[in-house]
């Protein structure tokens, strides 16, 4: 059944500009973006997705990569996170994919959702099958009512939602984790973009 998923919306990206390849196994598409990318500066989004892949370690061995998930010695995350917004090579995974193509992510610093936008040479969107959905509103509820809640929970935030762990509240507390949405109806115009499907579940 996944199998007839990702090719249904592997074909809707595609009319859409995005370059597709799917991956039955991690591993594959780990060893594919690391033939990819080389001697590039690299930015990463906060991805559950990405540290699971241990794509950072892979890739640093020849790129120059940024990311405020390993803060180097003497810097501070806000400079890290500039650095990967200015970086040649941006990757991310998402928060939602609809099987009619909208990519959906949901972001408190804004950082990852600005640089998905637009700035880089290419991006790439790495989704594990966990994260494709039917449709755009079932993608949006993915991301505010499952991915959201488990992301609070793992930052240790003080919210309903990571409290109770079921659903959104649209919280006012200034711990709130979800401040900006994202939502890619099609290929940005400059640019190229690729999306990375792997038939595991990954990240939240």
């Amino acid at each position: 059944m996944i199998k007839e998923k990702f090719a249904l919306v592997g074909k809707k990206l595609r009319d859409k500009g995005y370059i597709v390849n799917v991956f039955d196994t991690v591993r594959q598409a780990s060893a594919y973006i690391d033939a990819q990318v080389d001697s590039q500066t690299i930015g990463f989004g906060g991805s559950m997705t990405l540290e699971q892949m241990g794509l950072y370690e892979m890739l640093n061995k020849h790129n120059t990569v940024f990311w405020h998930h390993r803060i180097p010695d003497g810097r501070t995350s806000k400079e890290v996170r500039l650095q990967a917004n200015g970086a040649n090579i941006y990757i991310s995974s998402v928060n939602g994919l609809a099987e009619t193509g909208e990519i959906i992510n949901i972001d408190g610093n804004c950082n990852r959702i600005a640089s998905i936008f637009y700035g880089h040479e290419k991006i790439y969107f790495v989704v594990g099958k966990n994260k494709l959905e039917k449709d755009y509103d079932s993608a949006l509820y993915r991301a505010r009512n499952i991915a959201a809640p488990l992301n609070a929970k793992r930052l240790g935030v003080k919210t309903p939602c990571a409290v109770k762990g079921d659903k959104c509240y649209d919280c006012k507390s200034p711990e709130r984790i979800c401040r900006g949405l994202s939502v890619l109806w099609d290929k940005p115009m400059t640019g190229e973009f690729e999306v990375i499907l792997i038939d595991e579940e990954l990240g939240y």
